[in-house]
């Protein structure tokens, strides 16, 4: 067991996520093979407090009995089995339909998943929950799940060579978090608030020239980077109707698979580069000598030729793209993604017979942690 005097947070994509609303429940009430997986890998690093993206639920967040069904029937099972009593299904704006048509055809009648708030066929596809050993304190918890992408300042917003990509009557009502951006505080056992600043920001991909996924995702990475400084968070509101950012002085780490990477992939890579740049974060795990790292990913280097060293891959198309990035404050003492080699023991939860990843075992994506110091 690890000492009382750290805590381990993680970040891990599920990939349960599932064509229809229900489905993901009605798996788990059956037995899940890729949730049991799941469940062990959580049981083999251990996190006190883990974000999980791609974690369906059918949007009415209140009716979590299929997260507790799996923390319960899953994770807490066996030997190694870890108890996390506090969790919380994640509003979201996926599968959310939009009054109006979000592409340039006004005419047409909205449809999902195209025209939902959040890319999604259902509300609440690709949502989030989060699993702690330690209280959740919502009663100081913050979302900007409703805040429009048009108020922030100088938004990256789509264009074409004929203007805004998007009507005046869709940026009245798009708001720019394709799930939420969700400032939860944890209490810790030596009484220290945690600030957890949770998303899961769209992917730069299934766009056309106008860049619509690249532009918001770029722009929900910037809300992080305005968020945790004061001078630049004035003019956010979040669902409550409260102003600004972030209290001077706040602990936080921000987490989640970010859907960009810092030298590859498909997106505009000068947001997450100048939030890795970021002075309020612990440089040491967002560049330095505590990157979380593994060595599953050079097993791919030569099907997957990129820019980036394999050894931060934590996405089976050879791309860093999930994140722990704690603030400056903290003590980071380890990191890691866990991606065995196709030799090492867990390998057929992360590889098939031929060499490649294999996402139906467990996931696409690896799970992300960094130890803190309290």
């Amino acid at each position: 067991m690890k000492s009382p005097q750290k805590i381990r947070v993680a970040t891990f994509n599920v990939a349960l996520d599932r064509s229809k609303p229900g489905q993901l429940a009605a798996e788990l009430a059956k037995g899940l093979p890729q949730a049991c997986n799941i469940a062990h890998i959580l049981q083999h690093i251990r996190p006190d407090i883990v974000l999980l993206n791609e974690f369906d639920h059918n949007g009415a967040v209140a009716e979590n009995a299929h997260l507790t069904q799996f923390c319960q029937d899953y994770v807490a099972v066996g030997e190694q089995g870890i108890d996390y009593p506090y969790r919380y299904l994640v509003p979201t704006n996926t599968g959310v339909l939009a009054p109006v048509n979000l592409s340039g055809q006004k005419q047409m009648a909205p449809s999902l998943p195209a025209d939902g708030l959040g890319f999604g066929a259902f509300h609440g596809q690709y949502a989030m929950a989060v699993l702690s050993r330690f209280p959740l304190l919502f009663e100081q918890m913050r979302s900007f799940r409703h805040f429009l992408w048009r108020d922030m300042p100088h938004a990256k917003l789509p264009h074409t060579p004929q203007g805004s990509y998007y009507r005046k009557e869709v940026l009245d009502i798009l708001p720019l978090s394709s799930k939420n951006h969700l400032d939860l505080p944890v209490r810790l056992p030596n009484g220290r608030i945690l600030h957890l600043l949770a998303s899961h920001p769209a992917p730069p991909i299934d766009e056309g020239t106008e860049r619509r996924n690249s532009c918001r995702n770029h722009d929900e990475l910037r809300l992080w980077h305005d968020y945790i400084r004061p001078q630049l968070s004035g003019y956010l509101y979040d669902d409550a109707g409260g102003q600004g950012g972030l209290a001077a002085g706040s602990d936080f780490v921000i987490l989640g698979d970010l859907n960009a990477d810092p030298v590859d992939g498909d997106g505009y890579q000068s947001a997450i580069q100048g939030l890795l740049n970021e002075t309020k974060l612990n440089r040491a795990v967002a560049q330095g000598p505590l990157r979380p790292a593994a060595r599953g990913g050079f097993a791919l280097k030569l099907r997957q030729p990129r820019i980036g060293s394999p050894k931060y891959w934590t996405h089976s198309q050879g791309l860093r793209l999930d994140y722990v990035l704690p603030s400056q404050g903290l003590c980071a003492t380890a990191s890691g993604v866990y991606w065995p080699a196709p030799n090492k023991a867990d390998a057929e939860l992360f590889w098939n017979k031929q060499g490649w990843p294999e996402r139906r075992a467990s996931s696409d994506h690896r799970i992300v942690w960094v130890d803190l110091e309290l």
